[in-house]
């Protein structure tokens, strides 16, 4: 009896296509039931946005340069990949982040989660928020419960608890920043939803943080584990995660330099056509699409026009990285904490600056410092239009008026990430479930990746090896093509 042979072809070589292979190819090790899987990746590298360059001693992350430690994806897959004893946390004497508010970098108080307060007596003696506003914060305890039980804006959900200085002056630049996305339209049900629950539990947010800090216990996705780092990374970047993955894929098949055009029906029994770019046509009984949603809608418009509409739907926004590093010697700006961001209500042209050789040991050499701003972002996206010359001239003046930056730089390195941050719109949940609704209608095909359910590297870990397991119940169901 000729063997049965299962073929999944995945198209996307970021973190959360690389898990979906590497669940696949762990799966099939255990279970003695072989997959040929191939993986598709229009860029020559894998590993998408996580990019790693070692230059003249600098280590610099073009892309992100960490993942949250509470959230056990990137951790666990550390361990398992055998990187345990090269996960490194922030430099725990440092551990200070500035908001750069009115002209100048005010330290954000100890205690601080996320923008709200679980000590007083830092948070009284801040000079982030007017004694009004600090009033007004305070005030939230005083707040009802919204009545209404649907989705609403994360601006529209802090302005009504905290107020709005609370939200232009702290929360804004420190939980939109993540998604580089505007706080009137990002959904606070996709992006924070331990907040509206601690709104219906407890009737406040404030009440419901004051109360799990004096417990002493772990606020979800909000504050580190006791003693702990929020914030992991590899002491030699995060490639070293893709490497791993890389080495650990089996008898993976990998296209690394050819894009995917076109996606068709082939069958009974039904699987899936892929048409690449300077190849042949490769046909598979599963395809797992781990690329962003707008490109996954340009592959399945033709197939089916509500879903592509549906996947189209969700908007991205595009940034930027520079890295700047300077000689350490006279420099200018004694970098005591980890960088600061900026409140869209400044008007500057950055949204972040990290102080990467202060956050990170081994980033620099001895005789040298590393900063990285962010640009772009919802509502900010011509900055980019600036060459990488311009970029850094710009970055250069903004650090100049807020740092008082003015030495010049021996090392520039300008990364730019066209549509690359997915907007989670108000409604995104009720999107999300739509897809899943219409997704039934084409067995076999699956969607994975930062678009969807987490823009964190922990997320699209857990969305790949989610999306493994799925591919393999609908395996288990008895789809195959016969040899």
């Amino acid at each position: 009896m000729q063997p049965v042979s299962r073929t999944v072809l995945i198209v996307g070589g970021g973190i959360a296509g690389l898990s979906a292979a590497y669940g696949l190819a762990e799966s099939a090790t255990a279970r003695d039931s072989p997959i040929q899987c191939t993986l598709v990746e229009a860029e020559p590298r894998l590993g998408g946005k996580i990019l790693t360059e070692q230059v003249g001693g600098f280590v610099i992350e073009g892309g992100p340069d960490s993942f949250l430690s509470q959230k056990p994806g990137g951790v666990e897959l550390c361990r398992r990949l055998g990187l345990a004893d090269r996960v490194i946390g922030t430099n725990r004497d440092r551990r200070k982040t500035y908001v750069y508010s009115k002209g100048r970098l005010e330290e954000l108080p100890e205690g601080w989660a996320l923008g709200v307060p679980t000590k007083l007596g830092p948070f009284l003696k801040s000079g982030l928020l007017s004694w009004r506003g600090k009033l007004r914060l305070g005030a939230e305890l005083l707040i009802p419960r919204r009545s209404a039980r649907g989705d609403e804006s994360l601006g529209a959900f802090f302005r009504r608890r905290l107020g709005e200085e609370a939200l232009e002056r702290i929360i804004e630049p420190l939980m939109t920043g993540i998604y580089a996305g505007d706080a009137d339209s990002l959904s606070i049900q996709a992006t924070f939803p331990r907040f509206p629950e601690m709104e219906r539990q407890a009737g406040s947010i404030v009440r419901a943080l004051l109360g799990s800090w004096r417990r002493r216990g772990q606020i979800s996705n909000l504050s580190p584990p006791s003693g702990g780092s929020p914030f992991v990374t590899l002491q030699g970047g995060l490639s070293e995660m893709v490497q791993a993955l890389t080495a650990r894929l089996g008898r993976l098949s990998v296209l690394a330099g050819y894009r995917v055009r076109a996606v068709r029906v082939s069958g009974p029994p039904r699987g899936y056509e892929v048409v690449i770019e300077g190849a042949a046509p490769l046909a598979t009984d599963a395809l797992v699409l781990a690329v962003p949603a707008c490109d996954a809608a340009s592959l399945i418009e033709p197939l089916d026009a509500e879903l592509g509409a549906l996947l189209r739907g969700i908007p991205y926004a595009s940034t930027a990285t520079i890295s700047l590093g300077f000689p350490r010697k006279d420099f200018s700006h004694h970098l005591d904490g980890y960088g600061f961001v900026v409140p869209r209500i400044e008007g500057r042209a950055l949204l972040a600056v990290t102080w990467t050789s202060s956050k990170w040991s081994h980033r620099a050499p001895d005789e040298a410092v590393l900063l990285r701003a962010y640009v772009g972002g919802a509502g900010r996206e011509t900055v980019l239009e600036r060459d990488d010359d311009g970029l850094v001239g710009l970055v250069r003046a903004e650090l100049r008026d807020m740092m008082g930056v003015t030495e010049a730089p021996v090392l520039a390195k300008v990364y730019r990430w066209p549509r690359a941050m997915p907007q989670y719109l108000v409604g995104h949940l009720e999107r999300l479930a739509a897809i899943d609704e219409r997704l039934v209608r084409w067995p076999g095909l699956f969607l994975t990746g930062a678009g969807y359910r987490g823009v964190g590297i922990p997320d699209c870990i857990g969305d790949g090896l989610a999306t493994a397991e799925r591919v393999r119940a609908y395996f288990d169901k008895g789809v195959s093509r016969a040899v």
